[in-house]
């Protein structure tokens, strides 16, 4: 048996990690998905004072308060930077980070950082007209495949049900900058590659791009859940098969 922390990308919060849930607990795993501050059943909790550091200590909490150990550290999307500072700060309680369509950030980064210029202006607008300067609120599916988002296997069902839970990210999260000391650098770390072609992924590994120059470390290996960006909605059972097969390859 296994532990798995799963954390949510943007707009989410731990119900979209209803349907990977389940297949794993079922094959014997020990499973805690997680809310962060200002979104889904904490949305009550969001304002100007969430940020990177409020959600990074959001899941050292988890970890820390029910005395986890041993745990495989999920991240999907937009989460890489809070997952990455989280196993930074307790390194000793973490097994492997595994980046879900996702990826790490660099220290002094913020998410904003890892936006083309136009689509930060457009997300700093999204934010000042509709978020109230403290929010950045669900975009449109042709605004996220605008933003390179991929929607493969999303029906219209699951379109209905992502939207209609979905909540504002607090801004702050995305405009403070990722501090980190080194102390998750040597973990294993798995990259699952849903919307972006594994194949493409090496290319640019051994291309050397500066997005991907991280990926390089040993620490690394790599799988895939070919689909859209979200895959706990398109492939759930794909999903939960990837994370479980990780299990026997995560440190003793």
């Amino acid at each position: 048996m296994s532990t798995y922390l799963l954390v949510p990308g943007f707009w989410l919060g731990a119900w979209a990690w209803e349907k990977v849930t389940r297949p794993l607990r079922e094959a014997g795993h020990d499973v805690h998905p997680v809310t962060l501050t200002g979104l889904g059943d904490r949305a009550h909790l969001a304002g100007p004072g969430v940020d990177l550091e409020t959600h990074i200590q959001d899941i050292v909490n988890t970890v820390v308060f029910a005395d986890l150990n041993e745990v495989i550290l999920v991240a999907h999307s937009g989460a890489g930077a809070p997952v990455t500072g989280a196993a930074d700060r307790i390194p000793e309680r973490v097994a492997r980070i595994v980046y879900l369509d996702s990826g790490p950030l660099a220290d002094g980064m913020t998410q904003l950082d890892t936006t083309e210029p136009e689509w930060r202006a457009f997300i700093e607008k999204r934010v000042a007209e509709r978020g109230g300067g403290v929010g950045y609120p669900l975009i449109s599916w042709e605004e996220q495949e605008r933003a390179g988002a991929g929607l493969e296997g999303l029906g219209e069902a699951e379109r209905e049900w992502f939207a209609s839970r979905a909540t504002p990210q607090p801004y702050g999260t995305m405009t403070q900058p990722l501090t980190l000391k080194g102390g998750a650098d040597a973990l294993p770390k798995t990259l699952i590659a849903c919307s972006f072609p594994l194949e493409r992924v090496h290319a640019m590994i051994a291309a050397g791009h500066p997005a991907f120059a991280a990926l390089a470390g040993l620490e690394w290996s790599f799988a895939s859940v070919p689909t859209g960006h979200w895959p706990m909605f398109s492939k759930p059972e794909e999903t939960a098969a990837a994370l479980a097969a990780l299990a026997l390859n995560s440190r003793p």
